[in-house]
């Protein structure tokens, strides 16, 4: 694929254009979005992702569109994963409503330089080393064992504090930090000393969980098309709109409960993919004897169907088997026979005694 500098120039500004417009316009309002607003932009964001696929598919060619949509779709999905390692991230720093859009901002600009940065190292392996497609390949293997580990455990979204890792705890101690936020601000005063604020704190967080992002999705990508305008592409058009869909399906992330399972199934296909196509072009000399292995490849069209397939079945049954559970969870409370003994008495006493019921105190932590 053959693409002219002017077109990269191009396809950089509108990028960077789409990025400094979301920025502006919330240094302008700054506000919790509505679900009304979250809808109407995550759409917008979507539909120019989409229509930028089918340029590449009509100029050209729709094996290179058709490798496009495949890396978005892919990467879209697990943006949608990464989102609920953001809400940990808010919640574990308690950070204002008002104030998660900027978050979201800073945390998109820096995984599009990383990927970015990533995107051009991986780029000049692959074009030295066709070997580099067995590691790739592995890693995606190793992805893929890690979600399918994860959603065998149990909570472990509810579980993790990002606010008490180890990093967060050795910059706390190595820099002053205040325990309040003021604003939005990274820095503030307290008695005449400039401290961090906790929102400098929650970017750092949110910087290492980019890092951590890049490293899943960049073999993933690469295991879907070997062009560089498609993966930068395809990485980019899926973190831009990623602030509304945190908003819009915020409530939906907890009951994506078959997400990461979905995820293990992409990226096992991909790692599969990928090893076949290292197979096939291949030059390591204790394979084949350097020689290519006469192995059949994936088409982009059985990658698409496998991705959007999985992907569709996962969210179906993720909200199916959810909302069933709810269903019996509130048949189960309403039930008289799980419901505890009359103690009015002893509740009025407690509240009447300043004291606050432990689940009371668990919810407001």
């Amino acid at each position: 694929m053959n693409v002219p500098l002017w077109v990269w120039l191009a396809t950089l500004a509108v990028v960077v254009g789409m990025l400094v417009f979301d920025f502006v316009g919330h240094a302008r309002d700054p506000h919790e979005p509505t679900l009304r607003e979250s809808a109407i932009w995550s759409a917008g964001y979507i539909a120019i992702a989409l229509l930028f696929g089918v340029g590449v598919g009509v100029f050209s060619g729709w094996q290179y569109g058709g490798e496009y949509m495949a890396g978005w779709l892919t990467e879209k999905a697990l943006s949608v994963d990464n989102l609920f390692v953001f809400l940990l991230i808010m919640t574990s720093f308690a950070v204002p409503k008002v104030h998660q859009q900027k978050v979201l901002l800073i945390g998109i600009a820096i995984a599009i330089v990383m990927r970015g940065a990533f995107i051009a190292v991986g780029a000049v392996i692959i074009e030295q080393f066709v070997a580099v497609f067995y590691l790739f390949a592995v890693i995606l293997f190793w992805l893929a064992w890690s979600q399918i580990r994860e959603a065998m455990s149990s909570d472990d979204h509810e579980q993790a504090d990002a606010g008490d890792s180890k990093l967060i705890r050795l910059v706390r101690r190595v820099l002053p930090t205040s325990t309040e936020y003021d604003g939005a601000k990274l820095v503030t005063r307290v008695d005449g000393k400039r401290l961090l604020t906790p929102m400098a704190l929650v970017i750092v967080a949110i910087g290492l969980t980019d890092l951590l992002f890049a490293f899943d999705s960049i073999p993933a990508i690469f295991g879907l098309t070997q062009e560089p305008f498609l993966v930068f592409t395809a990485n980019a058009f899926a973190l831009l709109g990623l602030r509304q869909l945190y908003f819009l399906i915020g409530g939906l992330l907890e009951r994506l409960i078959y997400l990461a399972h979905g995820l293990a199934v992409i990226l096992a296909f991909i790692g599969v993919k990928l090893t076949l196509h290292a197979l096939h072009e291949n030059n390591v000399p204790f394979i084949n004897d350097g020689q290519p292995v006469p192995v059949p490849e994936v088409p982009i069209w059985l990658s698409l169907l496998v991705i959007t397939g999985t992907i569709a079945v996962a969210a179906v049954a993720s909200l199916v088997v959810s909302r069933r559970r709810a269903a019996a969870a509130g048949d189960g409370a309403a039930s008289p026979e799980v419901a505890g003994p009359d103690t009015d008495g002893a509740d009025d006493a407690t509240v009447d005694a300043g004291q606050i019921p432990s689940t009371t105190r668990a919810t407001e932590k």
